[in-house]
């Protein structure tokens, strides 16, 4: 007498189980465990925080000592190139954050968390939110170097609120085309090529001049460029002039949610490699 021999069919070695998919695997805890991994690998990771904070303390030790008095000669400079520097670090900061999920994509992490119990898409929540947080800390430590080289800016609390929301905005609208650029590039080498030519925005506006002394026809571009209404906005909160604060919120809001959106689109159809 035999015994028939029941056969479960295989799951495919790159694919969950619905039960896997399951347990465990709620979008929020999913987030919470790829926003620890990202926070610890950015600890370990000290030399690239480092960097992310030199280079922008660099830029504005060059152009205030060296350049100041040639650009304005009555000391006042630095009050109107901090705000700048204080983009451009977000953006140095940001940076990072393509090579990192390029590297999850071409590395085999993500194959191996697509077969465990949590939402492998969640890994790039991890990856913007430690970039968020990264990048507060060392646009808190470019403020600190500012003041002490003589940076005074006018807000009240409710001023330097607004300049934080701002900057927090830019810095997860840029993390998300960022983590695009990662999801999209076909190696970390090349993600960190493109990402970089996000970088060059903050040269052609008003950053670091005002747009008025610009060539005429370079008008156009910085005037109506994402980077300059947002710097604009920094600066006129901090320093009390005048804002472009809708035109700020609406470019950070804008690029955030199309990053977001073609991300989304993406990471199911990007070939883990």
């Amino acid at each position: 007498m035999s015994t028939a021999t029941l056969h479960t069919p295989r799951q495919p070695a790159h694919e969950q189980s619905p039960a896997a998919r399951t347990a465990g695997s709620s979008p929020l805890a999913s987030s919470g465990i790829f926003i620890g991994r990202s926070l610890l690998h950015s600890v370990r990771d000290g030399e690239g925080l480092i960097m992310a904070i030199a280079l922008p303390v660099i830029l504005m030790l060059l152009f205030t000592t060296v350049f100041g008095g040639a650009i304005q000669g009555d000391g006042g400079y630095i009050d109107y190139v901090v705000p700048g520097i204080i983009l451009i670090c977000a953006g140095f900061g940001a940076a990072s954050t393509a090579v990192s999920v390029s590297r999850d994509m071409t590395a085999g992490a993500m194959l191996r968390y697509r077969t465990m119990p949590i939402i492998a898409a969640t890994a790039i929540v991890g990856h913007v939110v430690a970039s968020v947080v990264r990048n507060l800390i060392a646009t808190a430590i470019v403020i600190g170097v500012g003041l002490l080289i003589g940076f005074r800016p006018t807000a009240d609390a409710l001023g330097w609120l607004g300049a934080l929301g701002i900057v927090t905005l830019w810095i997860l609208a840029v993390t998300a085309v960022f983590a695009l650029i990662g999801l999209v590039a076909g190696s970390p080498e090349a993600a960190n090529g493109y990402g970089f030519l996000i970088l060059f925005l903050p040269y052609v506006s008003s950053a670091f001049v005002p747009i008025a002394t610009m060539p005429e026809w370079l008008h156009g571009v910085a005037q109506h460029q994402p980077v300059t209404p947002i710097i604009e906005t920094i600066r006129g909160l901090l320093m009390g002039g005048e804002t472009r604060a809708l035109e700020a919120v609406l470019w950070c809001a804008g690029i955030l949610l199309v990053a977001a959106v073609l991300a989304a689109w993406r990471f199911p159809r990007t070939r883990v490699r």
